[in-house]
């Protein structure tokens, strides 16, 4: 209750500051009214959801992330595919705390060690579509992509343009980077694709990944490139130096 009135109290002040405003014209007034109604509604709205907070049952907690092998498939990746380190990140194409990542550390992490054999960079979706509404779309687009053998083109455009990604960009994107654009525009709306994106979503919740970008690292299977031990999480932008320090530690138990 203390927060519906602090809220109401705020709504309430901001109203009669409104409404002690001279308007001028008959229009000024009617969009001074209409603004209030909305505010209305919105304060509503806010009461309504406080109620339904308090009356609904603590959530579950989501596991954390706990060591475990992992097994890349058919994500795209760079680098060695027999590299000695896996990377799997986990990013959606609006974040901008990914896209900061794709600028700002990327091109170091690839050339130190993607370039020279000590790293397997695997990308995977995931898509805040609750708060990105053209990140699966851009998903399904990076995945429609590597179908035709350039996720990485498709991949870096949509970073590059990351305020330019609605459907009509998308398939923009998809003819400059060269591909056959009636089968990009069939597969977006493929189930086999929209499957796909379905299965980075839930390798992701059994890491116990929360949002993006998320990085895991690990040990690559000497015996069998395809899986790698993950043992390190790392969230969010982070510098180069927080990558070199993971990546050097597990590079020295294989040497």
């Amino acid at each position: 209750m203390k927060k519906i009135f602090i809220i109401s109290l705020a709504f309430g002040l901001l109203l009669c500051s409104m409404t002690a405003w001279s308007a001028s014209t008959k229009d000024e007034l009617a969009a001074i009214k209409a603004t209030q109604a909305e505010m209305q509604k919105d304060l509503e709205e806010i009461k309504k959801l406080l109620k339904e907070g308090a009356r609904a049952p603590a959530a579950a907690a989501r596991p954390g992330f706990k060591e475990q092998i992992v097994s890349i498939g058919n994500s795209p990746y760079k680098g060695d595919s027999d590299a000695p380190i896996t990377i799997i990140e986990y990013s959606d194409y609006q974040c901008p705390y990914c896209a900061r990542n794709f600028r700002d550390t990327m091109p170091t992490l690839q050339e130190e060690y993607i370039d020279t054999g000590k790293v397997k960079f695997v990308m995977r979706e995931y898509p805040l579509s609750n708060i990105h509404k053209n990140a699966t779309n851009a998903s399904l687009a990076a995945l429609c992509a590597q179908k035709q053998g350039k996720y990485w083109e498709m991949h870096d455009i949509m970073f590059e343009n990351q305020k330019q990604l609605g459907l009509d960009n998308l398939k923009a994107y998809a003819a400059t980077i060269g591909l056959d654009t009636g089968d990009f525009d069939s597969c977006l709306t493929n189930k086999d694709t929209q499957a796909e994106l379905s299965a980075d979503m839930a390798s992701a919740a059994k890491l116990g990944q929360r949002g993006t970008p998320g990085f895991f690292i690990g040990l690559t299977d000497p015996k069998d490139p395809d899986k790698a031990n993950m043992s390190v999480n790392i969230n969010g932008a982070q510098p180069i130096d927080r990558f070199r320090a993971s990546i050097d530690d597990l590079l020295k138990s294989v040497n």
